[in-house]
């Protein structure tokens, strides 16, 4: 875990070095308000958008940003704030990286967890059904449903759904995640609020993720299924649903559990960026695009410093749900 967050950090930061149009740039074409033009020539270090403006001016702007440092220097003692979780300060917000990340994590929480469940809580019982009634026609229905749904991207799912439903009919509201109201209603009527807007981006999100769950769910059944043990069991007199779900599910888990640390941290990070800026969502996502665009630097690399170490973190988590799941996998 350890050489890998290194080496993401690394070749992140590097990239970065090679964006035209760094922070001092944004800095002067945002005071200058079109007084100047002209962009970055690269790195971040050259600057025509800065001619005309007070050297000392710049310095001092480099100065505040850090990048009167060597860019060694600058990224070593980035990775000595991150190794005390101190993610840096926001350079136009002016305001602490975690802080920001708190104040936007609630949405991207929202949207994360009821992808999440719902995807594993229709994917795994559609993939058992679709085993147990393998090249029937409800398999081979769901299965081209299933890869329609897979097949659509979900800002384009989204897109439909808020010109269909959110616009000509208005049933759902088109943006924001509670009503201006929200604070006024009862605890009952908070919560159909916030049920009513958040159908519509998790709806999106849902319907592309569950595929390859739900097929992987069916193939590693149907392996499953094929195997002596669940003959000796059926012969033994033990009933269709015992076999399956004391026997079966538990041989057939490993496949699923290999495919949580991508859905888990895809649902709650990168697969939220476009929803939530589709339906003006301000969550991690948002917030992660928009200091790209700024060229927010601490932003950037703290959200990534994050988001690395939650995927690695549940990562070892699903190679530790191996030994529980199999008592016959051992790492060593």
């Amino acid at each position: 875990m350890v050489p890998t967050l290194f080496g993401v950090l690394l070749i992140t930061f590097a990239v970065v070095q090679f964006v035209p149009g760094g922070p001092v740039e944004q800095y002067l074409a945002e005071a200058k308000t079109g007084a100047g033009g002209g962009g970055a020539e690269g790195g971040g270090f050259s600057y025509r958008g800065g001619q005309g403006v007070d050297p000392k001016r710049i310095e001092q702007i480099k100065v505040l940003y850090g990048f009167d440092k060597a860019a060694p220097e600058r990224f070593w003692q980035m990775l000595g704030q991150f190794a005390r979780f101190d993610l840096g300060k926001s350079f136009f917000q002016n305001r602490d990286v975690s802080q920001l990340i708190i104040e936007k994590l609630p949405v991207s929480i929202s949207l994360g967890l009821w992808t999440f469940f719902i995807s594993y809580l229709v994917a795994v019982p559609l993939g058992v059904a679709k085993a147990v009634r393998a090249g029937s026609q409800f398999d081979l229905i769901t299965t081209l449903l299933v890869l329609i749904g897979y097949a659509i991207p979900g800002f384009v799912l989204g897109l439909v759904l808020l010109v269909v439903f959110g616009g000509q009919l208005q049933w759902f509201p088109l943006r924001g995640l509670t009503s201006s109201t929200w604070d006024e209603m009862s605890w009952g009527a908070r919560i159909v609020d916030y049920l009513w807007h958040i159908a519509l981006p998790v709806t999106a999100m849902v319907l592309g993720s569950f595929a390859v769950t739900a097929i992987l769910t069916k193939n590693a059944f149907l392996e499953e299924i094929r195997k002596q043990y669940v003959v000796t069991a059926r012969a033994k007199g033990l009933g269709e649903r015992q076999v399956l779900y004391k026997h079966v599910f538990r041989n057939a888990l490993i496949p699923i559990i290999t495919g949580f640390p991508a859905a888990f941290v895809g649902a709650f990070f990168t697969g939220s960026l476009l929803i939530e800026t589709l339906f003006s969502l301000d969550g991690l996502g948002l917030l992660s695009y928009e200091s790209v665009i700024r060229r927010d630097y601490p932003v950037v690399m703290g959200t990534l410093f994050l988001f690395t170490l939650i995927g690695l973190v549940t990562k070892l988590i699903s190679d530790l749900c191996y030994v529980w799941v199999d008592p016959r996998v051992r790492f060593d």
